[in-house]
Formats: structure tokens, sequence, C-alpha cells
């Protein structure tokens, strides 16, 4: 399976630091960490049934990154038949960083991005374990 990669799915979480969070999260290893081997879909086109999304994750692991316990991204990769391999819940990782106070919508504080970079690892590192199961 060389030609698939790790889709991560952040929520939307429009409006709350946490969504941004999980999304800055998503960016850091897409674009820096692990450009080759994840890429994201927009959560709103799965949602709408776009079928490019739709393929996206039906043919790829994906990993969830929910800003809070309502879960909306793994919600919609189940609903979409889509290949859910992990879950990431920012608030439970703020929970083991309690001395980060995350704020922000548009550009997260400095602990925001603290907070992003200890999810952007473990992201990182799943989807090595995930990509290594593939093989």
């Amino acid at each position: 399976m060389e030609n698939h990669k790790v889709v991560v799915v952040p929520c939307s979480g429009i409006g709350k630091s946490l969504g941004t969070v999980g999304r800055v999260a998503t960016y850091k290893v897409i674009e820096r960490m692990k450009p080759k081997e994840t890429r994201t879909v927009c959560l709103a086109l799965l949602t709408m049934g776009d079928a490019d999304a739709l393929k996206l994750v039906r043919e790829n692991p994906c990993i969830a990154v929910d800003g809070c316990p309502a879960q909306c991204s793994k919600k919609n990769i189940e609903a979409s038949m889509g290949k859910l391999a992990h879950i990431i819940i920012v608030t439970d990782v703020l929970r083991k960083n309690r001395s980060l106070k995350p704020e922000g919508v548009i550009e997260l504080n400095d602990q925001g991005d603290k907070l992003a970079e200890i999810i952007a690892k473990e992201l990182s590192k799943k989807a090595d374990e995930i990509l290594h199961k593939e093989t």
C-alpha cells in the first residue's frame, strides 16, 4: 500500500480555540513533519458527501483530530464509511498538560501553539505506526 497516506481530519471547531489547536497541529504534520506520508481533507466537504473527500477517507487510513468530546470528525469519518485508524481529542491532551492555556481562534497564543506541537508529535508518531502496519 505504498501509495496510501494517512488522512488527518481535524474538526471545524469554528470560533473555538481547541478546534484551532487541532487544525494547527494537523497543518504542522502535513506541511512540515510528514508531508509525504499524510494529507488532510476539509470536514465540511466530507459532511456534504463530496466525491473526492469520500474517496480519500475510504481508501486511506484516517486519524480524527477532535477539539472536544462531541467527536465530529470521528463521527463524520465513520458516517462516510472511512477507515478510522485513530482519534485524538484535544481536550484529553489538554488534561495531561494543564499548565497550558490555549487562547485565540485566528491565531493561537504561545501556549496554544505548544499544545498544537504536542499533538502534532503524537499525530506524526501515530501516522508512522499506521503506515508501518499497512506495509
